[in-house]
């Protein structure tokens, strides 16, 4: 009654019995790779796993998925996280990360469940391969997914685990996928949706996120985005490769650029939304059940967007730059299509919520188009180092580059008319800005920690230019410490203290097939059913306080773009750790 799944994953590098018994001989129980209860009553069961590691390894990370569900996982030895009501996914400890070739470790774990018969063990999941599926099968990958042991994040002398925040938030975007899946996919609750995707003449529309919590495609806000997690890729790679993320974290751009090569089918034609917001945000589902209907909007020559085909011109610039140590023709390919849009959103001037209009009240672009042409010239001239770009450029959220855009021409010139603009930005920030009593910057209320991100990175990104360094880095720092959980809670969904529960998301909010999920999972008191692993919460208004409730979009609302900034200024502290820089007070 032992042992029926036994599996070998050399992904991360140990091996490990798949499947639980009953309480079986003390013998069999003792055998490597084998797991085992030791101890059931009738709602819970207590075992041991023993993991064996093959080679060395910096971090591991397994799925076990039970039949039927279990209620609850709790093991001291590593991170028991819910994915789905049947399954678990454990982390490592920071004691336990790094494992030398041919050690063991012995995971003490209690499990919970409603009522007999005891769950077992029917799979094992890493990486988004299924190892093993039940009966005796023994399966193997040889995908290495587990960084060097060389590699270390220190998280134990950190304030907070900066590592597992970048898995995390890298999680999010893999939940706001839209499009075909590919087998790799890790969020186990999500499927593929919006296979109709299409424009005008057919063409394919497949692909790219999902805002928020609703299910249309914004162009805007998804190019702004883009190029904020690729500035965080460039800038701050030696964070993301500390995290054994930077595969993730390029997966994640790409997974905006290949759709935004498929939406620019001519020098003047850009399909920058597919969805229409009035009616999507009359529906409250699944994304993969869909059925209303999701027209397709462009920008042309004669109805022209230059906030939109400038932004768009500035995520294709600025991935290709990533994405050229790696895959040099699809760079080119990336750089190609940047060029032309700039040239689209230079020479036919106008407003982009003019013509797809629907956009207007959701995404409008209050300050105008003229800091997206300054934003992508800066952009592509740090691809191209042509001069003329850096002569336009010279003439932050998603929709305000101003501060962004002086930044990066500071990062290229080193003129001090940039400079000087930055500086008095990040000054004000430090001792002028509106503040909550626990000191998070309030700059806006919709959404305010997304501002707070964003005005982290632009002060990294600051200091990483030689601009007041020991400022800059204490105030990110301090900022991003705060939404981790030094205001008192956490704001990411997943992580830390007392996290947010019930975020502003249909998909998450919805239980597991065949439940249906309708608007009643709107106004329920109950956690999401599905865990929304490193979504930042809208947060905090100006006097401080945060409500858990799922209705207050304000409050509760994920969005793509607010977790862009974050990401990127969470990989910069993690950045500046590997680098020693890490501010100590």
């Amino acid at each position: 009654m032992t042992n029926p799944c036994s599996v070998t994953i050399r992904s991360l590098l140990l091996i490990l019995s798949a499947t639980l018994a009953p309480p079986a001989a003390a013998a069999d129980r003792q055998r490597s790779g084998v797991a085992n209860y030791t101890t059931t009553w009738s709602v819970g069961a207590s075992g041991k796993l023993t993991v064996v590691f093959l080679q060395t390894a910096a971090r591991w990370t397994v799925r076990v998925k039970f039949s039927p569900a279990v209620t609850s996982m709790v093991t001291s030895v590593a991170t028991a996280e819910r994915q789905l009501a049947t399954t678990y996914e454990l982390t490592n400890k920071g004691y336990n990360a790094a494992q030398s070739a041919g050690s063991s470790l012995v995971i003490d774990f209690r499990v919970g469940f409603a009522s007999a018969p005891v769950p077992q063990v029917v799979s094992v999941v890493t990486s988004g391969a299924e190892l093993c599926s039940g009966g005796s099968t023994t399966a193997t990958t040889t995908t290495t997914t587990t960084t060097a042991a060389t590699t270390t994040t220190g998280s134990s002398s950190l304030p907070y685990n900066y590592a597992v925040v970048l898995r995390k938030s890298l999680l999010f975007y893999e939940a706001q996928r839209s499009g075909p899946l590919p087998a790799d996919n890790r969020v186990l609750w999500r499927g593929d949706s919006a296979l109709g995707d299409s424009g005008d003449d057919g063409e394919d529309l497949t692909g790219g996120y999902y805002d928020a919590g609703d299910h249309v495609k914004f162009g805007f806000p998804m190019a702004g985005m883009t190029t904020v997690l690729a500035w965080g890729a460039l800038d701050f790679a030696d964070g993301y490769a500390a995290a054994g993320q930077t595969g993730y974290v390029l997966d994640a751009i790409r997974w905006a650029t290949d759709y935004f090569v498929k939406c620019h089918v001519a020098p003047t034609i850009f399909y920058g939304q597919v969805g229409n917001g009035s009616i999507d945000h009359d529906w409250w589902g699944r994304p993969e059940e869909m059925a209303m209907p999701r027209p397709a909007h462009k920008i042309t020559a004669s109805t022209p967007g230059s906030e939109l085909a400038g932004e768009t011109a500035a995520a294709l610039a600025a991935a290709s730059l990533v994405f050229r140590p790696s895959d040099l023709n699809y760079a080119d390919t990336l750089l190609a299509h940047a060029r032309q849009l700039y040239s689209f959103a230079d020479t036919h001037r106008g407003e982009y919520h003019k013509s797809i209009t629907d956009a207007e009240n959701f995404y409008k672009s209050w300050s105008g188009y003229g800091d997206e042409l300054a934003w992508a010239a800066a952009w592509l001239y740090r691809a191209t180092q042509e001069a003329s770009f850096l002569t336009r450029a010279s003439g932050f959220s998603w929709d305000d580059k101003r501060a962004g855009a002086q930044v990066l021409l500071y990062q290229l010139t080193g003129d001090a008319q940039h400079g000087v603009l930055v500086n008095e930005f990040c000054d004000w920030l430090a001792s002028g800005a509106p503040r909550t009593p626990q000191e998070q910057l309030f700059l806006q209320p919709w959404g305010s920690l997304r501002h707070t991100a964003n005005a982290a990175l632009i002060c990294l990104e600051a200091a990483e230019a030689g601009l007041n360094p020991a400022q800059n880095r204490q105030l990110a720092k301090e900022q991003i410490n705060l939404i981790l959980g030094d205001a008192g809670r956490s704001y990411v969904v997943g992580f830390g203290f007392n996290p947010p529960l019930r975020p502003h998301h249909r998909a998450s909010s919805c239980p597991d097939p065949p439940a249906v999920c309708g608007w009643p999972q709107l106004s329920s008191p109950d956690p999401n059913p599905q865990v929304l692993h490193g979504a930042l919460v809208g947060g905090p208004d100006a006097k401080g306080e945060y409500q858990d409730v799922r209705s207050d979009y304000v409050k509760n609302e994920v969005a793509t773009d607010y977790n862009s900034g974050f990401q990127s200024a969470v990989a910069g502290l993690l950045s500046l750790h590997v680098r020693g820089l890490y501010p100590a007070s």
